[in-house]
């Protein structure tokens, strides 16, 4: 599905998150690539952390490294989550969530918008 909003739009603005048919296919395998916040250029993420949480949208069981990430206490729409940001360029990447029993070697979940990623191509 190609992406029909603006990629800067969702990590730019406050907790935005993509919304019903803005979603865009990231990738599908552990192949070893990075994964980038194009805002920045940062390399957030790796595919081989990635997994299918059924959720649908993207799923990582931990960040790159944990200082490409900052954590945010989020206590909007009456629930507390821990929102993901990019420390680089403080962007919104999404949320993580922990114990729900998936079976990653953290028991996390970084559920991260798909607008906001882009897989760094195999020749980088």
């Amino acid at each position: 599905m190609a992406c029909r909003a603006d990629p800067g739009r969702v990590p730019r603005a406050p907790r935005g998150r993509d919304g019903a048919g803005v979603r865009r296919r990231v990738h599908r395998h552990q192949d070893g690539r990075g994964v980038r916040l194009p805002a920045c250029g940062a390399e957030l993420f790796s595919s081989e952390t990635k997994f299918d949480s059924h959720c649908g949208w993207p799923s990582y069981f931990a960040p790159l490294a944990e200082d490409r990430v900052e954590y945010i206490e989020d206590t909007t729409f009456g629930m507390r989550r821990v929102e993901v940001r990019c420390a680089r360029c403080g962007s919104h990447l999404g949320h993580v969530f922990e114990g729900e029993g998936y079976g990653t070697p953290t028991d996390q979940r970084y559920c991260i918008n798909s607008i906001s990623l882009k897989l760094r191509p195999a020749e980088d």
